[in-house]
């Protein structure tokens, strides 16, 4: 049984079953990567807190373990803690009607939300690259993408220990011409940092302001890595306009500071895997139209 689920699962190409299974897969990932939204933002903190307390010779603040393991999942009103039906992904939250099984407080609507659009970016991907070895190694992409997305909305902080991991893997991926070539992917990573740092510091120039974070460089270092340095100008432009648009949108229907930053990390994540799932295709019909 499970020889022919494996064999489903990675037979080129992608057949409906293949697809499904992946989005069952991808279901339950999202599960994990809710997780790691919610916790890693808060290992970071009381790690810091520890550094800190450490630095002015005192105990540290945080003893208890807290990782992406332990403790269990439990409910931050009442603390219960989640048993295994009701951490099922997506039925959990329908069974549960959207409430704690204990003090009834609502569950968070992001987490089904992150759970579907895992599933169906998860099927979207395996369909669209295979599930040999460069539709698993763009799955992997897309659930660092996810958890970034989500984690610099949250908190406007896209993290070391994950921009950086992705940028090594992409490195890494295409040692022996994964996606591009290493010498596109070393170029990539390289140009993809100084472009957003060299914008970084001529709007800081200009205004005294910070127009984005050191983590945008990374991220955007990381997606050169894993799809060459061709790819970063269709990235760029992509991440920008559907900024702006969301910008706009945001200031015109709910009354959005204008100075108030908004996380550009998404932005560039979706024009990232636009880049991945049809980034040849957009620059192949650009080029068309130049000749």
């Amino acid at each position: 049984m499970m020889d022919e689920l494996i064999t489903i699962l990675i037979a080129p190409p992608a057949t409906p079953a293949a697809v499904l299974l992946w989005a069952v897969i991808g279901l339950m990932m999202g599960s994990f990567l809710n997780v790691v939204i919610h916790r890693l933002p808060v290992m970071m903190q009381r790690e810091s807190d520890n550094y800190v307390a450490a630095e002015n010779d005192q105990p540290p603040v945080h003893t208890e373990r807290y990782n992406l393991l332990l403790p269990r999942s439990a409910c931050p009103v009442c603390h219960h803690p989640l048993s295994a039906v009701e951490n099922i992904p997506l039925l959990s939250f329908l069974w549960l009607r959207g409430r704690c099984r204990h003090c009834k407080t609502p569950i968070p609507s992001r987490y089904p939300i992150v759970e579907l659009c895992t599933a169906a970016l998860t099927a979207l991907v395996a369909w669209r690259m295979g599930t040999q070895t460069l539709g698993l190694a763009s799955l992997v992409m897309l659930w660092f993408l996810i958890a970034m997305s989500c984690i610099d909305l949250d908190t406007q902080i896209l993290p070391d220990d994950l921009t950086l991991p992705l940028l090594w893997l992409g490195l890494l991926f295409n040692l022996h011409g994964g996606f591009v070539p290493l010498q596109d992917a070393v170029i990539g990573a390289a140009a993809g940092y100084l472009s957003l740092w060299l914008v970084y510091w001529l709007f800081r120039f200009a205004t005294g302001k910070e127009g984005i974070g050191y983590g945008d460089f990374k991220l955007l270092a990381a997606l050169g890595a894993w799809l060459g340095w061709v790819m970063l100008p269709l990235i760029v432009l992509l991440s920008s306009a559907i900024g702006a648009l969301v910008g706009l949108l945001l200031i015109a229907l709910r009354g959005h500071a204008r100075d108030k930053p908004i996380p550009f990390g998404p932005f560039l994540a979706m024009a990232g895997l636009v880049a991945l799932l049809a980034g040849d295709a957009i620059i192949a019909f650009y080029l068309s139209k130049l000749t």
